[in-house]
């Protein structure tokens, strides 16, 4: 999970800045000023020293929010989770304020018309810092703060009802969560539905109708395919990753997953924490957080590869963005293909498990002394179908996020609240997956999305993995040759492929726009439908 949702961002100081600064920060011009301020917006060059001014207040806000909500839950004690939401409630509604200062509209107006004048870059800015102000604007900067109090304590409250398996105790929260969106999605635009508002937050031009019709592709292939795989006499065994790894050498593998990946140490923190996620602050400060667990070795190995995606991401946005609305990945979709591509397409590759394999050895010698890279393939590969999301094989997975995606209508519709979620879980998870819920631990209160407010945010995961299967079709048609790259370990041309038709442009382009630049075609989830028969038929021999 990246925590890098794209919202708001920054101002400068009216006492060091020109007057035209202060406009852009919501700050109130003496009326004796008015005119003398009017005039100096009617320039171009004061007109783009305001953005800058603008971009420099959200970024540094938007940083601060970072570090606190990136690190806080990891590192704070107990007791001060009420401050640190109190913290990034007022950070949130600064942030708010400075977007949405009437001046900030004519401003990116005036701006807008002089695209010569300006520059592509600062036209992608403006065009970005429109859609954040008009996605805010109409929503009161309270209930945005409000918001931000309410899932800081929401997901302290979700850690400990996790660990003590009472959902009970979250309930209440999913009911207030719910209510809030709703209410800021009305103020957002009241023409559409609540979760269709969502949806388009966290990917920009989808909804309920297009999520429908991917899901429903997804779904005609992967059910009939599971079917299949389980009914095989060739089914593959995960006996040679089986055992128990110390946690601390796990930490020492994680940190040579993230070198073997690509990431600049010097840029990089890596955490613990229950659920894992990435927090990109900028190209020079990425958060990666994951966990080990002394029975399943691969875990912490596929976490600590899907978070690097995130993380490769972040850091690799086009540094002439830097301090800008630009400066961090396009769409939760578009972060998901990457994390998604690193840990399964590169990850649980065939060509990539001689790479993996002498990792493990180096830290578990006497575990993997005598495993094969083939077995180890097979064993990252089992389809199987289990409790866990984030655990899950690469063939059951988007059924993973197919229960979540429909539970969240169903509360967002009002045809259900909190109190009927264990059962509608234990329903679907049945109905999709063919296993029986034990406790809501590992049923509805696994995953900390819903404490954070992010409804809305599970599809991306699915539509993620497609775009992934998709951006690879078209770098072995740009003449990457993806098997042998990954069989020599260095990712190095795959890294320099992404970075070129994705990473670099940051928010600059939306996914329909870098899909289509790079793959010479609109998004089309058959690549990852053909991706997902092809490789379990031959290892299920089907």
């Amino acid at each position: 999970m990246a925590e890098t949702n794209p919202t708001t961002q920054p101002t400068a100081d009216p006492k060091t800045q020109p007057a035209a600064d202060a406009v852009a920060q919501g700050v109130t011009i003496p009326s004796t000023n008015r005119g003398e301020i009017n005039a100096a917006l009617s320039n171009p060059r004061a007109d783009m020293e305001a953005l800058d001014a603008l971009e420099r207040t959200l970024f540094s806000l938007r940083y601060a929010m970072g570090e606190i909500g990136g690190l806080g839950p990891v590192i704070d004690p107990p007791k001060a989770t009420a401050q640190r939401g109190e913290a990034m409630a007022q950070l949130q509604e600064l942030s708010v304020r400075a977007l949405c200062d009437p001046a900030v509209a004519p401003l990116l107006g005036r701006l807008e018309q002089e695209p010569e004048l300006i520059g592509e870059t600062r036209m992608a800015q403006v065009k970005i810092l429109k859609r954040d102000r008009a996605s805010l604007v109409d929503v009161p900067a309270e209930e945005q703060a409000a918001f931000s109090r309410l899932t800081v304590e929401a997901n302290d409250v979700w850690r400990r009802a996790k660990a003590a398996n009472d959902w009970a105790s979250f309930e209440p929260y999913v009911n207030r969560i719910v209510a809030s969106l709703r209410r800021m999605a009305e103020f957002k635009d009241a023409e559409k539905d609540p979760y269709d508002v969502w949806l388009n937050e966290y990917e920009w031009g989808t909804d309920r109708a297009f999520y429908d019709r991917f899901f429903s592709q997804v779904k005609d292939c992967v059910v009939p395919l599971l079917a299949d795989c389980m009914a095989s006499r060739h089914k593959p065994s995960h006996a040679c990753v089986e055992g128990t790894f110390d946690v601390e050498r796990q930490w020492r593998l994680a940190g040579d997953l993230a070198r073997l990946e690509g990431l600049d140490e010097g840029a990089l923190w890596i955490g613990r924490t229950e659920h894992p996620f990435t927090c990109g602050l900028s190209r020079d400060f990425v958060i990666v957080t994951g966990h080990a667990y002394p029975d399943n070795v691969l875990s912490n190995v596929f976490s600590i590869l899907h978070e690097g995606g995130h993380a490769l991401y972040e850091q690799n946005v086009d540094a002439a963005y830097a301090g800008t609305s630009l400066a961090e990945g396009t769409s939760m979709g578009m972060h998901e293909a990457q994390s998604r591509f690193f840990e399964n397409l590169v990850g649980r590759s065939e060509a990539y498990a001689p790479t993996l394999l002498a990792v493990l050895r180096r830290h578990f010698p006497g575990q993997f002394a005598r495993v094969t890279a083939h077995q180890l393939y097979l064993a990252e590969n089992c389809a199987e179908p289990g409790l866990v999301r984030t655990e899950a094989d690469e063939l059951t997975y988007p059924l993973h996020v197919l229960v979540r995606y429909e539970i969240e209508q169903l509360l967002f519709s009002g045809e259900a609240t909190a109190a009927d979620v264990p059962r509608l879980w234990a329903e679907k998870y049945r109905e999709y997956l063919g296993v029986t819920v034990p406790d809501d631990a590992r049923g509805a209160l696994q995953d900390t999305h819903w404490s954070d407010g992010s409804f809305g945010y599970f599809p991306t995961y699915a539509l993620g993995s497609a775009f992934g299967a998709q951006l690879k079709a078209a770098m072995i048609r740009g003449g990457i040759d993806f098997e042998a790259v990954c069989a020599s370990g260095d990712l190095a041309p795959i890294r320099s492929w992404l970075r070129d038709n994705i990473w670099h442009w940051g928010r600059a382009k939306e996914s329909g726009e870098l899909i289509e630049a790079a793959c010479g075609e609109p998004f089309s989830a058959t690549y990852y439908t053909d991706y997902l028969t092809e490789k379990f038929s031959a290892i299920y021999r089907l």
